[in-house]
């Protein structure tokens, strides 16, 4: 063969590649969340885990990405060690579905239908088809469904490619010599091994051994070997991913390699002993792809099989493989934010959201205990205020940088507006927390310099206090849970402190006039008046994120204020009723 006809063989590979890279990524993409969701309650059982890894893997076409957001699930927290286990273990099976589709080119030519569904005819239909879908398509299902059909159909079409290529070599010796050494069952495995290393993928390793065996040259003595080895070498990727996890995410990973070494020596011995007593009568007979896709389906069920009831055992050698470490409530929430997950950044959105949800409840927290701090002031609860001030603005810089991130990978228009409303409501929260910063200095500054309000004042600073401390309440309710009802109380219950405010700064302009209140507590209490009134227009803000998009599936933060308006001046029934009911709850007396 000449330099120029071995060219399309590297064509034919890097369609291969990248066909299997577009399927995964859209298969992903489309799944979305929802991969969380079901790693998250179908793992009560060993049997659903596995079955659960394995469905998982066959959709997104790589085990790799199963356990690497198997990893990024365990540091966010959301799934246990003895959970995670039977799901990487599945994920080895589901990893064998691509062998298994690809074997379609061992059908015959008899039959219009049959020859149909031959790759070689195949292929070229996906890609047309999907192609089409793609670029005249508006709908974004459908152009989603054309890169699948993309994808799939460049698999197709560059084993194929392949296939054609390597076809003249079967009839030179030079070639099929060369696969006697590969029959040395240590050079095999290595050379699975670093094939799949290099390629990251076990699926892809596997594909180009079938494409492989169209020359004739491939026996069951080579190519054992080489898928024994394969199933070593596809760990590397999730080794190299899980550097810097937690460590039960490295544990998962150690048992993960740990699986298939085992697996691997098992095969090994029990075949190599066998063959070696009753000599095989198959074992230099040549394999076509169906053989190669049964085996590496064989070796996998069989492992998972053989070592599914030994979780236990494997998981107390990880331990002591990989010792604990002591990581604190902080660095537990901020590792929610995991790089790992971003290789499926709709499953990234979640946990974002997740973090949003413990940033507010903590900005709650800091408000009723800036508030407390006037009727039982200590150093050691503004310390705390203090301290979870500094920890929320940790958590902002975090998902300020964990949500550009997102943005910049592939996500759906969907998630792209959630992740858009994300940004503002984080820094909304972020400043409700730092008014809540200043209302706790107002009262620290009180204490030290002894200034006191006056009966009335106290009064008045609980009406308000209560009124703010539930429209926060109702705000990280209604982002927690996308609650339209709470969300559409937030706004009469915001008017009304804003009423409240302006009332309340009025009565103390005429206890100053009548001496009855002293300046510096009348400073005191203007600027407590006005965090307070900033922290409920920020939860205002918050809900008419949450009621756009509940309402027109996106939120308008170009003009946010347009539904303010049109509740105010357009006031429904069900609001006039709220604002009139909160406004006798809060009621001050002139």
């Amino acid at each position: 063969m000449s330099l120029i006809s071995v060219l399309p063989l590297f064509a034919g590979i890097g369609l291969f590649l990248f066909g299997m890279s577009v399927l995964g990524a859209a298969l992903e993409k489309i799944a979305g969340a929802s991969l969380e969701k079901m790693l998250e309650k179908l793992t009560s059982s060993r049997a659903k885990g596995v079955f659960l890894g394995t469905a998982v893997t066959g959709i997104i076409q790589s085990s790799s990405a199963t356990t690497i957001m198997v990893v990024g699930l365990i540091n966010a927290g959301i799934m246990k060690l003895s959970n995670a286990v039977p799901v990487v273990m599945g994920a080895n099976i589901g990893t064998t579905v691509t062998g298994q589709i690809l074997r379609l080119g061992d059908i015959g030519e008899s039959g219009l239908i049959l020859s149909l569904l031959k790759p070689s005819s195949f292929g070229p239909i996906l890609i047309g088809i999907g192609a089409a879908l793609f670029v005249f398509s508006k709908a974004k299902k459908k152009k989603d469904i054309g890169t699948i059909m993309l994808g799939l159909g460049m698999i197709f079409f560059g084993m194929n490619t392949m296939e054609t290529t390597l076809s003249p070599l079967k009839d030179m010796p030079e070639f099929t010599n060369l696969f006697f050494i590969f029959s040395n069952p240590v050079f095999g495995i290595l050379l699975g091994m670093i094939m799949t290393a290099v390629l990251q993928s076990s699926s892809a390793s596997v594909g180009i051994l079938q494409a492989l065996s169209s020359t004739g040259a491939i026996t069951y003595s080579t190519a054992v070997p080489v898928i024994l080895g394969q199933n070593v070498g596809k760990c590397i990727t999730v080794v190299l991913a899980s550097i810097g996890s937690k460590r039960d995410a490295k544990r998962v990973v150690f048992i993960d390699v740990l699986n298939n070494v085992i697996g691997m020596a098992l095969f090994f011995c029990v075949i190599y002993g066998l063959n070696s007593i009753v000599h095989f009568d198959f074992w230099d007979t040549v394999v076509n792809r169906g053989d190669i896709a049964n085996f590496h389906t064989l070796f996998n069920i069989i492992t998972t099989c053989a070592l599914l009831p030994f979780i236990n055992i494997l998981i107390r050698i990880s331990n002591k493989a990989i010792k604990s470490d002591d990581v604190s409530v902080e660095e537990k929430d901020l590792a929610l934010l995991d790089d790992l997950l971003l290789k499926t950044p709709n499953l990234a959105v979640e946990q974002a959201r997740k973090v949003i949800n413990s940033m507010a409840v903590l900005a709650l927290k800091n408000l009723k205990r800036s508030i407390s701090l006037f009727d039982d002031y200590s150093e050691k609860k503004f310390a705390k205020v203090e301290r979870d001030e500094n920890l929320i603005d940790r958590f902002e810089t975090a998902l300020g940088n964990y949500l550009l991130k997102i943005t910049a990978a592939d996500i759906n228009e969907t998630s792209n507006d959630l992740v858009v409303e994300m940004l503002h409501s984080v820094s909304d929260f972020e400043r409700i927390s730092d008014h809540c910063m200043n209302v706790a200095e107002v009262a620290k500054r009180n204490f030290e310099n002894e200034i006191k309000f006056s009966d009335e004042g106290k009064k008045e600073l609980k009406i308000i206090g209560d009124a703010v401390t539930e429209i926060l309440t109702m705000a990280v309710e209604a982002y927690s849970k996308r609650d339209l009802e709470t969300a559409l109380n937030i706004e009469p219950l915001e008017q009304v402190i804003d009423s409240i405010n302006f009332t309340l700064k009025d009565t103390h302009i005429k206890r100053l006039c009548e001496g009855t209140c002293s300046v510096e507590g009348g400073i005191s209490l203007l600027e407590l008046l006005t965090s307070l009134e900033r922290i409920s227009d920020h939860c205002s803000n918050i809900a008419i994120y949450i009621l756009q998009a509940l309402e027109k599936g996106k939120p308008d933060l170009n003009n946010i204020h347009s539904l303010t308006d049109r509740l105010h001046n357009e006031p429904t029934m069900e609001y006039e009723k709220m604002y009139e009911f909160y406004q006798d709850k809060y009621k001050v007396n002139m």
